[in-house]
Order: C-alpha cells, then sequence, then structure tokens
C-alpha cells in the first residue's frame, strides 16, 4: 500500500558553517553551493530519496502554482509558492519562520507543497494548491495536511495596522505575543484556509522556529539558514 510520508528537518547534520551551521537546505542565502548540494544530498540519503526525485521552488512570496510531471534539472525550479504532482516525486519547502505546508491524497496518487508566509497566506496561496490538486483529480475529505515548523502566533509581533490587514483576508491569523502585542498566528490562518477549501485533517508542528535553538529562525537571526520539509507517496513498511 502506498501512502502520504511527511518529513520536516531541524538545523544539524549537515556541513553548512556559521551562520548557515549546520543542515541549510536554502541555495539563496548566501551560502556555499557545494555546500548546499552536499546538504541536500544528505538529507535525501536520510529520508530514502534519490535527491533528483526532489522538486525543489523558486520561493517568492505568493499565490502562483506549478503543476510538476518529470524531474528539476540543476536550475530549473519553478518561481511559485505552490507545486502538485501526480508522479513519484517528492516536493519541498524552505523556510525559516514561514509555514510550509504539505497535503496529500494517497487515493488518487497527488501530493502538493505551498509556502506560506505572510503575503502569501493573504494572497491564497493555501486554497490554491488544494484547488490545483482538486483539478488533478483529488478529494479534500481524502487529503492529509501536514504544516511545519514556524514561528508562533504567540512570538510573531507585527504592527497593528499589518495585523488588522491580513485578519481582514484571513480572520483566524489574528494573535497577540506573549507580551501582549499585536501578533498574526499564519498556522492558525492556513488551518482555517485548509478547512475552508473542505481539508479537514491537517497535522501541526508543535515547534516554534523563534523559540528552538534547533531550527533556522529568520526572525532571530536574519543571516541563518533554510530548513526544508518534504512530502511524498510511497510504500508504507512496518
Amino acid at each position: 500500500m502506498h501512502g502520504a510520508h511527511f518529513a520536516f528537518t531541524d538545523r544539524w547534520g549537515g556541513v553548512s558553517t556559521v551562520p548557515y551551521g549546520e543542515l541549510n537546505l536554502g541555495g539563496a542565502v548566501g551560502d556555499d553551493p557545494g555546500a548546499v548540494r552536499k546538504n541536500r544530498f544528505l538529507a535525501a540519503r536520510e529520508l530514502g530519496l534519490d535527491p533528483a526525485d526532489v522538486v525543489w521552488m523558486n520561493q517568492v512570496h505568493g499565490a502562483e502554482v506549478a503543476v510538476v510531471t518529470e524531474r528539476q534539472r540543476d536550475g530549473e525550479a519553478p518561481t511559485v509558492d505552490a507545486v502538485v504532482t501526480d508522479r513519484p516525486l517528492a516536493l519541498a519547502v524552505l523556510t525559516a519562520d514561514c509555514t510550509p505546508v504539505l497535503l496529500a491524497d494517497p487515493v488518487a496518487g497527488i501530493a502538493g507543497a505551498a509556502h506560506a508566509g505572510r503575503p502569501g497566506l493573504a494572497a491564497g496561496v493555501v486554497p490554491a494548491v488544494v484547488a490545483a490538486m482538486r483539478e488533478l483529480g483529488a478529494a479534500p475529505e481524502r487529503i492529509t495536511a501536514a504544516t511545519g515548523p514556524a514561528v508562533c502566533g504567540r512570538c510573531y509581533e507585527v504592527p497593528a495596522a499589518l495585523r488588522a490587514e491580513v485578519a481582514a483576508a484571513v480572520p483566524a491569523a489574528w494573535s497577540e505575543t506573549s507580551w501582549g502585542t499585536p501578533a498574526l498566528d499564519v498556522a492558525a490562518g492556513v488551518a482555517a484556509q485548509l478547512a475552508g477549501a473542505g481539508v479537514t485533517t491537517v497535522l501541526r508542528s508543535p515547534v516554534c522556529t523563534l523559540e528552538s535553538a534547533d531550527h533556522f529562525s529568520y526572525r532571530r537571526e536574519q543571516r541563518t539558514g533554510r530548513l526544508a520539509s518534504y512530502v511524498w507517496l510511497g510504500p508504507d513498511h512496518s
């Protein structure tokens, strides 16, 4: 039987050095490209994946979705914030505080992945990726979604006007920091948008990247690495 597989990296086990140490998987943050390639190889091997089967994105904080039907060549990552496929490929999302969203309908053999930062959330990248999966034959009631490590709503402080702007589009994202100032809860907004699109099975990571020393956080460090979240469909092993 083939099932859905979700995986989330932390910052350890790679070859990158300060300030990207150790397992930086992002290729556009200033790290040595050779180190990034090695890290992507190590992560894929640990997950039992062929690195050539991993699909990456050139993420731009938007809501565009690409349908992927074949392996990528080097430098061919689509400039989008969500990808879907009905092929035996693994989809990857890079983050360092934003919310990675992974989705799978094992019955239809369709997977999806989205990068949901504040702008993408407000722009609708989450309903867009679900819609793209439906066009390929997925059924929302069969989709399992998982959100990975991200800055939490108790830590993601923003100006009051920005909170109001995002909450006008996604009310569930309205939040307050643990010290009483305006904040956004992007993961909560993602869960609400998934529910609105008919996806009711949502697994949420408890990890706040800003609070965790084991994860990269742009808000904490600015110049830092990127985590990766992976989704793929494959055999279930006991």
